[in-house]
């Protein structure tokens, strides 16, 4: 433990270094001031511990996290993707019961992200493409093939939204599917008041920079079944048995294939602090989200420049950044729009990595599909991009820059 001499010294320096001025600061970035005070007091204290990885600040962030969501297990791992890597290799290892083979499908929206993909692939399934919902930006469940013969689904809540949970479960159910959900952008999301990520076999979450909750890096994993909680343990560090229960008493006893995905006891302190002002956060969110699309739609020139994204019905969302539609008639100055607004000083993305099927890397794997059955994902790729929202109430004056610069895309 740190003295209270030492504490004193540490919480003026961290003061110290936070109000520094930077040579060039964002006037609007996707996170604004991502680690506080007491989240830095409890990296120093992890690093002066000197232990670094896998000790019990790791396991009571998982406890923490479980707890919060609803999940009966959750594991902690290094990143968002690494999670998805581990949920996709757990459902075809020898270990699992009823595993998928090589050749099996599973179905995949293609507004997606790289490693939501890419993990199922490596695993030697089949993807299966599908458009998504224009409204909610999401896994369009009308599209879903009766006659499919997949035998999973990657669903992936897209900046903190939901398809319909009710009837994606119930197609799932009559196929007898497995279910990953890609949660990295909703932690803290509710359909008709459960957590996303506790609807499928897994649920996996990303605590990147600008995400719900930030440790710099980090990801988790949850899963409702001792089965799928052990194959995921194991896995996550070499393939070692270290740490579960009926474990050999031998050293180094390795009982399957494994990575090396495991957290430093740095990002989950980090990570816990965070954890519980999460709901503080998610409130903020939202207020300055509806803050801001309420003084864009008053401003004189307000003109239809953009659609909005509103959640899905049932789902309680938490909002992990505030897209936008380019009006059709405006299209032709998306991209030289983008970089106005980044020279400006809000930092902008596209809708996770757009279309994934435009990618180069889709091409690579020669993927079969027609461009025709996704005219919803072409859309929202060649129209839509995001803002970030802070995590603190926003100034009116603030508001009042980012309501200009965004209206100014008619004068570019």
């Amino acid at each position: 433990m740190i003295s209270k001499k030492e504490t004193k010294f540490l919480e003026n320096l961290i003061n110290k270094l936070s109000k520094k001025k930077i040579e060039k600061v964002n006037h609007y970035p996707l996170l604004e001031k991502g680690f506080t005070s007491e989240d830095i007091m409890r990296g120093i204290e992890v690093l002066l511990s000197r232990k670094l990885t896998m000790s019990d600040i790791t396991k009571k962030f998982e406890k923490k996290f479980s707890d919060y969501v609803g999940s009966k297990y959750a594991l902690m791992v290094n990143s968002g993707s690494s999670a998805n890597l581990l949920s996709a290799f757990a459902l075809v290892n020898p270990k699992k019961k009823k595993r998928l083979k090589p050749g099996d499908k599973f179905i995949i929206p293609a507004i997606c992200w790289s490693t939501s993909l890419w993990p199922l692939v490596q695993c030697g399934l089949k993807p299966e493409f599908i458009d998504v919902d224009k409204t909610n930006y999401c896994l369009d469940v009308n599209r879903l093939n009766k006659s499919t013969k997949a035998k999973a689904i990657m669903n992936i809540h897209i900046l903190g939204n939901s398809t319909n949970m009710d009837e994606l479960n119930n197609f799932i159910k009559s196929k007898k599917m497995y279910m990953i959900e890609d949660t990295c952008e909703a932690l803290g999301s509710k359909f008709k008041s459960k957590h996303l990520g506790t609807f499928g076999d897994f649920g996996t979450y990303s605590f990147y920079y600008s995400h719900q909750i930030t440790s710099g890096e980090g990801g988790m994993i949850v899963c409702k079944t001792r089965e799928d909680y052990e194959l995921i343990h194991t896995m996550r560090a070499h393939g070692w048995d270290r740490g579960l229960s009926n474990s050999k008493k031998k050293n180094f006893n390795f009982i399957n294939s494994g990575f090396n995905l495991r957290p430093m006891d740095l990002t989950a302190a980090i990570g816990l602090s965070q954890l519980k002002r999460l709901n503080k956060m998610i409130k903020s969110r939202s207020k300055n989200r509806k803050l801001i699309i309420n003084n864009i739609k008053k401003n004189e020139f307000w003109d239809n420049q953009f659609s909005f994204f509103y959640s899905n019905e049932n789902v309680k969302p938490s909002w992990f950044g505030l897209p936008f539609l380019i009006n059709q008639k405006l299209i032709n100055k998306k991209e030289k729009f983008m970089r106005y607004l980044n020279s400006s000083g809000i930092e902008t993305r596209p809708i996770l990595s757009g279309n994934f099927l435009n990618q180069p890397s889709c091409k690579l794997y020669n993927f079969k599909f027609d461009k025709k059955n996704f005219k919803s994902s072409q859309d929202i790729e060649d129209r839509g991009f995001f803002i970030g929202l802070p995590t603190n109430d926003m100034t009116i004056r603030k508001i009042n820059f980012l309501t200009q610069k965004l209206l100014n895309i008619k004068d570019l």
